[in-house]
C-alpha cells in the first residue's frame, strides 16, 4: 500500500459518500484523527478496518490497498461484449459487461472464454412462429451437465439457471440476432449464433 495514494482514495471517497472525518471514524470505531492520519498519507487503516472501509465505502478491499480506482472506458457497457464467471466452489454465475473485479467464496474469478460450439456441440433452435424452442440432448448428471444458458443481444442478457434433474429446454422471443452462451461442468463455456430466416438447428 503506497500511504499517499490510499490516503487520498480514502479522502475522495469519503466526499463522495458525503462524510465528514468524525462520522467515517463513528462508522469504524476509531478517531477523528486517526482518519486525519490517513487522508494526509502520515499513517495506513489497520488491516482488520479495510473490510470496515470497503463496506462504507460500496468498493472492494483490492481497491483500496491500490489506491485507485480504474475505470472501464473502451466498452462503455455494451451488452454484447458481457463477461461469464462461474465460481467453482459454490456454482455461482456472475455477468459483467466489461473489465471487472470478480470474487467469490475467497477465490478471484477470470472470465470464461467462450468457444465456438462445434456441430455436435450445438444446441438445437427451432422456430416456432413468434418463439425459439431451445434444447439440447448434452447430459443431465450430477457430474456433468450444463448449469445455465443464456441469449445475448445488443440491449440485454437473459441467463437461465439449469440443474442436473432438468432436461435442457427453453423458450425465448424471436430476436433480430444474437448469441446463445451455455456453460458444461465439464467443458466450459460454449457460444452459437442465431438469427432468424436461417436454420438455426442442430
Amino acid at each position: 500500500m503506497d500511504n499517499i495514494k490510499t490516503g487520498a482514495l480514502i479522502r475522495r471517497l469519503r466526499k463522495s459518500a458525503g462524510l465528514t472525518q468524525k462520522q467515517l471514524a463513528e462508522k469504524l470505531c476509531v478517531s477523528d484523527k486517526a482518519v486525519s492520519k490517513w487522508e494526509c498519507g502520515s499513517g495506513l487503516p489497520d488491516i482488520s478496518l479495510l473490510s470496515g472501509l470497503s463496506d462504507v465505502f460500496g468498493t472492494d478491499i483490492q481497491t483500496l490497498l491500490s489506491g485507485s480506482i480504474e475505470k472501464n472506458e473502451s466498452e462503455k457497457g455494451n451488452m454484447k461484449k458481457t463477461r461469464f464467471y462461474v465460481c467453482k466452489d459454490c456454482g455461482n454465475i456472475i455477468t459483467s459487461s466489461s473489465d471487472a473485479a470478480v470474487t467469490c467464496c475467497g477465490n478471484r474469478l477470470a472470465p470464461l472464454e467462450p468457444q465456438k460450439a462445434e456441430e455436435n456441440d450445438m444446441l438445437t433452435v427451432e422456430d416456432l412462429g413468434g418463439e425459439w424452442f431451445i434444447s439440447s440432448r448434452h447430459e443431465m448428471t450430477k457430474d456433468h451437465y450444463i448449469s445455465f444458458a443464456a441469449y445475448v443481444c445488443d440491449s440485454s442478457v437473459t441467463v437461465f439457471r439449469q440443474y442436473p434433474e432438468w432436461d435442457l429446454q427453453l423458450t425465448l422471443p424471436h430476436y433480430r440476432t444474437g448469441k446463445l452462451i451455455w456453460y458444461c461442468t465439464k467443458h466450459g463455456l460454449f457460444c452459437q449464433d442465431i438469427r432468424r430466416g436461417t436454420n438455426n438447428s442442430k
